[in-house]
């Protein structure tokens, strides 16, 4: 017979020798490409299943794509103060995941018509649903700007989401990067910004159904901008909706939104514009030139 001692010295040894490869094994990525934490247990490789469409609770959400530094914080909180939306803080729901943590969980979903990505899908559906329940309104509405990324993703988890492009000079938004930033790094900072711009052009030209709006246009023409938001969505205009310090947003802090003292103002100011001046480099004068913007 066995010794049971024994048995267990070598499950012991068997799961430290593994837990030792995943640690010196480099991290996962995302399909958006941002690294996810390590995971403790093992993980099932992807055998090719791709699981079908589960039904959604909220059929047609909004997502505001747009650059960071880019205004995505006074929509937000605009949009907010409609009796029938629901806009809260950025929720991040691409850095939420599941993990398959044993050998047989993968064929567990797999049996329910589930992989890994529809699974995430169906919690991320659950997060909104909630929220637009707690909140007893009718739409809701995401403007995580990272969201931006990686809105393919968003589009094949809700076929029937509605984008709002929300677009800003890209000159003016490098500008504000680098006032905010200690050091700022200006090769990192044009980076990101092209990035953005990127995704931002690529939804452009793919998404026919999405409204398109300005930064420039929503501070100085507030009313034109938000009426015309309203009848996207589907639902009346609300005087109520300019006068957003009057309602409670939230908190305004780090990593959730923009948190300073233009947006905790209450009041819609104008927009600080590039600098005519700066060159920009030439792929995102290109961009900027195919929104419009002069260069």
């Amino acid at each position: 017979m066995r010794d049971p001692r024994m048995s267990a010295i070598a499950k012991g040894l068997k799961r430290r020798g593994r837990l030792m490869a995943q640690a010196v094994s480099p991290p996962r990525r995302t399909l958006d490409g941002i690294p996810t934490q390590r995971p403790v247990g093992p993980e099932q490789p992807f055998d090719g299943y791709v699981a079908p469409l589960a039904p959604r609770l909220v059929q047609s959400p909004v997502f505001v794509l747009s650059s960071v530094r880019s205004g995505s914080t006074l929509l937000r909180v605009l949009l907010n103060s409609h009796s029938c939306i629901r806009a809260p803080h950025e929720m991040h729901l691409r850095t939420v995941h599941v993990r398959m943590s044993r050998e047989f969980t993968a064929d567990a979903m797999k049996e329910l018509a589930l992989d890994k990505d529809e699974l995430e899908h169906v919690l991320w559906d659950r997060v909104l649903h909630l929220e637009l329940s707690r909140s007893g309104k009718d739409v809701i509405v995401d403007k995580t700007p990272p969201n931006t990324l990686m809105w393919p993703r968003l589009h094949r988890c809700w076929p029937e989401a509605r984008f709002v492009l929300l677009l800003r000079h890209p000159g003016a938004v490098i500008q504000s990067l680098t006032s905010r930033r200690a050091e700022p790094d200006h090769d990192q900072i044009r980076g990101e910004v092209l990035g953005y711009a990127e995704k931002l052009e690529e939804a452009r030209q793919q998404l026919p159904g999405a409204h398109v709006i300005t930064y420039e246009d929503l501070t100085a023409e507030p009313e034109q901008v938000t009426r015309g938001l309203c009848e996207y969505l589907g639902v009346p205009w609300e005087s109520g909706m300019l006068d957003y310090g009057t309602q409670d947003h939230g908190t305004f802090r780090p990593k959730l939104g923009d948190w300073s003292e233009e947006i905790r103002s209450g009041r819609i100011q104008a927009a600080r514009q590039a600098d005519p001046g700066a060159e920009l480099p030439p792929r995102l004068a290109e961009i900027a030139k195919a929104w419009g913007y002069p260069v």
